[in-house]
């Protein structure tokens, strides 16, 4: 009778337990009820170790590591626990375990199934390891679950994910129906492969497009660097296809970013807002690097004013940061620096670079070392990227022996753009013996690369060692090198303007030029007579106000790492009514 009323006590108190493990928002109230559990001698009893498990392994903010322990501590493992160990690891920052925990299931004789395998894939993927995915495929047609659509799914992102193609479009041409899933990991993967032809095919080919297909592709033209593609999938999507989502906007805004498109990056901004979309961190975050990126420095501040302090992370404030220290504002890039410390932030490499730039911008060598001196205090490797800022910050300030002999005592082995640092910083300081040195490695470290042989080059053109210059051309022409031009974009009423030096594609390029011969005239007057008042035709005058404004909107913005040039700004007059009159002045 006693037994019966302790048994009936501990199963209720098992399944209050369990209501409460229902209602755990976080792993450590998982973890106070395990420890109530375990204080009451019922930690055993079941359901109550699987259920654990599964909760420590795969919420929202997992410790798979403690799902671990518990499931160590069963004496019979079902099929269920092994699958919830494994698709913990899966999605951890190890998840070679799951692949471990698998051998383990396998060598006990616990049989896997159709749940199994999708979580073994994710970890395979991310391995990226193309001789696993190949073995996990080879246990999959072993165990006969290669019919399955959820398997076959998981099997395309695999190969996908480790660059395999020829798998990938194998598997899902082999299977006998196809849902989204299907089309979407398949554009994914070629996607992620950066074979964007076939990843738009199959896009074309999609009977039912949803946001994944649309965010996939736009996705792979930004990280293939065709942010210009990317951005007119974006405007075809917001006009027949669903709503964006926030992988979406991160996407689009990354190519904002990249482009200078501010215009597109503001009403991208604008429709967030209108359709009350939440701004998440990430959002916030992707907000900041586009408005930094394109110039907006006060833009850029607003958004990330409106983060509430409790709520940033190292992301957003490097983000700002890197973005003023880009713009020159380096006391103001400093400064946040210490007020993110002030806010608890902890930094990362990524800031210290964000850091080390600024410096470079402000010719602060002094604390350019404290703050590289301060990776190794903080226990950071300092990365190739460090090194090269700080070469770039001693050969900016004309220290270029330094530099030089930095270069050499480095732990790790000089990259070509660490060199090109120390390269430009000798031809701004006319150190031309010490730049031929340096320009010789860049040709031997790149010998693909047309701008180390003209750079070279011209560094035999500064000192007259014509012979040599010609020589180097030379060598360029017999490998097939042509000089790449350097180019600028303009943003036109939210059209993007692509120009490069003596242009005359642009449809527009007569008017262009005889707006820029006026404006050359103009200056060329305003420098012989001071600045007198003339009357110029209504289609000039106007048209010169204007430009005269674009060119003091020149000083302070940047496009492609470097300021537009006037023919550039001359595209924006071509949308400008001429309905000015009147007298102007040039200033």
């Amino acid at each position: 009778m006693l037994n019966a009323s302790l048994l009936s006590s501990n199963a209720n108190l098992i399944q209050t337990l369990i209501s409460l493990l229902d209602k755990c928002k976080s792993i450590s109230e998982v973890k106070r009820i395990h420890s109530l559990a375990i204080a009451f001698g019922l930690a055993q009893y079941h359901p109550f170790p699987s259920r654990i498990l599964s909760l420590a392994a795969t919420s929202v903010s997992p410790d798979v590591d403690y799902s671990h322990r518990v499931f160590r501590q069963l004496q019979h493992p079902t099929l269920f626990n092994y699958n919830a160990l494994i698709r913990g690891y899966s999605k951890s920052k190890n998840p070679s375990k799951s692949i471990a925990i698998f051998v383990d299931m396998m060598r006990v004789g616990v049989s896997p199934d159709h749940l199994t395998y999708p979580f073994l894939a994710k970890a395979s993927a991310r391995m990226g390891d193309p001789q696993l995915a190949g073995s996990v495929h080879g246990i999959v047609l072993k165990t006969g679950f290669q019919s399955d659509r959820f398997v076959a799914n998981s099997l395309i992102h695999m190969y996908g994910s480790c660059g395999n193609v020829v798998c990938t479009r194998k598997l899902f041409d082999e299977m006998p129906e196809k849902n989204s899933v299907s089309w979407n990991t398949m554009l994914d993967g070629y996607a992620k492969c950066g074979n964007l032809d076939l990843a738009r095919e199959v896009f074309e080919l999609m009977p039912e497009r949803d946001v994944v297909s649309w965010s996939s592709l736009i996705d792979g033209y930004v990280k293939g660097g065709q942010y210009g593609e990317a951005l007119a999938i974006f405007q075809r999507m917001k006009v027949v296809g669903p709503e964006v989502n926030e992988v979406t906007l991160v996407s689009v805004l990354c190519a904002c970013a990249h482009l200078g498109a501010l215009e597109i990056g503001r009403k991208t901004h604008q429709y967030m807002i209108e359709n009350a979309l939440l701004l998440t961190l990430e959002l916030q975050t992707s907000l900041v690097d586009m408005y930094a990126k394109s110039g907006a420095i006060e833009e850029a501040l607003v958004v990330f004013r409106g983060v509430p302090l409790n709520q940033t992370d190292v992301l957003v404030w490097n983000a700002m940061i890197g973005g003023l220290a880009t713009h020159g504002f380096v006391m103001e890039s400093l400064a946040l620096y210490s007020e993110m410390k002030i806010a608890g932030i902890i930094a990362d490499e990524i800031t210290y670079l964000c850091l080390l730039s600024a410096c470079a911008h402000g010719g602060l060598v002094k604390e350019a070392w404290f703050f590289f001196e301060s990776l190794n205090k903080e226990r950071m490797t300092p990365k190739n990227e460090h090194y090269a800022c700080m070469v770039d910050v001693l050969a900016r300030a004309g220290q270029l022996t330094e530099a030089y002999q930095f270069l050499h005592q480095m732990p790790i082995k000089p990259t070509a753009s660490m060199f090109g640092a120390l390269f430009n910083g000798c031809m701004n300081h006319r150190k031309l013996d010490l730049a031929e040195i340096v320009g010789r490695k860049l040709v031997e470290l790149e010998p693909e690369h047309d701008g180390r042989y003209i750079g070279l080059s011209n560094v035999y053109s500064g000192i007259k060692r014509w012979d040599e210059a010609r020589i180097m051309r030379e060598a360029m022409e017999r490998r097939g090198l042509k000089k790449s031009p350097g180019f600028s974009f303009v943003e036109v009423c939210g059209i993007l303007h692509r120009f490069i030096a003596h242009d005359r594609t642009h449809p527009k390029s007569e008017h262009i030029y005889m707006m820029l011969s006026i404006i050359v005239n103009d200056m060329k007057f305003d420098a012989e007579f001071g600045s007198p008042e003339y009357v110029l035709p209504d289609f000039c005058s106007s048209l010169g106000l204007a430009l005269r404004a674009s060119l003091m909107l020149a000083r302070k913005v940047r496009r492609h790492g470097r300021n537009p040039d006037l023919f550039g700004f001359v595209a924006i007059l071509l949308n400008m009514p001429c309905s000015m009159k009147g007298k102007s002045s040039s200033k």
